[in-house]
């Protein structure tokens, strides 16, 4: 009976000494053991071995990219108060020894570490951005991230982690600055839109003007080509004229006929048709022999200034 009383917590204590030496670590973690308080080695994820009752799970650190959201204020170096809201990408450097060890035994526990992640990121944005004025701080978005990022990577590689990503999500200002800056840009929005306008009414002004030029300089050229086919309008119906009248001529010398019969006909046909196509119109005209006679002695002459004239 004594024996069974001995053999049974002796067994109990073969089991939990048994259970106790593995240690499972979850996939995305590493488990740092201790022997007396002391760093002894790291357990990566899956079943591990470890000293029963001596090696004891000093931390379990995650190797996974991890986030914090982070809010703080600035001032610009001409005292204008500067909002903040960043998010933070990280994780741990790598899974050699030496980075696990400063992992775990850099910050007394969580909590120390990430203060002391924040505090330092606010110190590296407050400082930049009191070197900048108000006006030039939206547009250094993108500097003000990489000088941060260059800062705070080094600071964290000592501390075993490296800097994945900084974004600045949000940058505002008091609401009395968002105001007069909505101001500013409304005002620029309206001058900006003002001169366009201006610049399209002289458009618009220079080609109507050049289309008004356009068509004066088309009307002239048409109204010359016009008054040119006039001329040689009457020119040949003139010259045609002449050529009837010398075949009509020619004809009557063959047939021994005075020739000024031709040119009677003519004057009483103008006559006619003055009298028939005057519409209402006076037209005072020669009607007496010497008239007549005067007349034909002109046309005459012209008919033998062209034949002259003829190669």
């Amino acid at each position: 009976m004594d024996n069974l009383f001995i053999t049974v917590p002796l067994i109990l204590l073969i089991v939990v000494v048994l259970f106790s030496s593995f240690v499972t670590v979850q996939q995305g973690s590493i488990a740092v053991t201790t022997i007396f308080g002391k760093y002894n080695r790291s357990l990566y994820p899956g079943l591990n071995f470890k000293i029963p009752l001596i090696e004891k799970i000093f931390k379990r650190i995650s190797i996974q990219n991890r986030s914090v959201e982070l809010e703080f204020q600035a001032i610009t170096v001409d005292q204008a108060n500067v909002y903040f809201k960043a998010m933070l990408l990280y994780a741990v450097w790598n899974q050699e020894e030496e980075t696990i060890k400063n992992v775990a035994f850099k910050f007394m526990d969580e909590r120390s570490f990430m203060q002391a992640l924040i505090r330092t990121i606010e110190g590296s944005i407050r400082g930049y951005v009191a070197t900048k004025r108000q006006s030039e701080v939206l547009g250094l978005r993108r500097e003000i991230t990489e000088s941060v990022k260059e800062q705070i990577d080094k600071t964290l590689e000592g501390w075993g982690y490296h800097l994945l990503d900084l974004q600045m999500n949000d940058i505002t200002f008091d609401d009395a600055i968002m105001k007069s800056m909505a101001q500013v840009v409304a005002s620029n929005n309206l001058k900006a839109a003002a001169e366009n306008e201006g610049q399209a009414l002289l458009i618009t002004k220079t080609k109507a003007a050049e289309a008004d030029g356009n068509a004066i300089k088309i009307a002239a050229e048409a109204e010359r080509q016009a008054a040119q086919l006039r001329g040689q309008g009457v020119a040949l119906f003139r010259e045609e004229v002449a050529k009837g009248m010398t075949m009509a001529a020619r004809e009557m010398q063959q047939a021994n006929m005075d020739t000024s019969v031709i040119l009677f006909s003519m004057w009483t046909e103008a006559i006619k048709d003055f009298a028939e196509n005057s519409k209402g119109n006076v037209i005072f005209l020669d009607g007496s022999s010497n008239g007549m006679e005067h007349t034909m002695q002109q046309m005459m002459g012209l008919h033998k200034l062209m034949e002259a004239q003829k190669p």
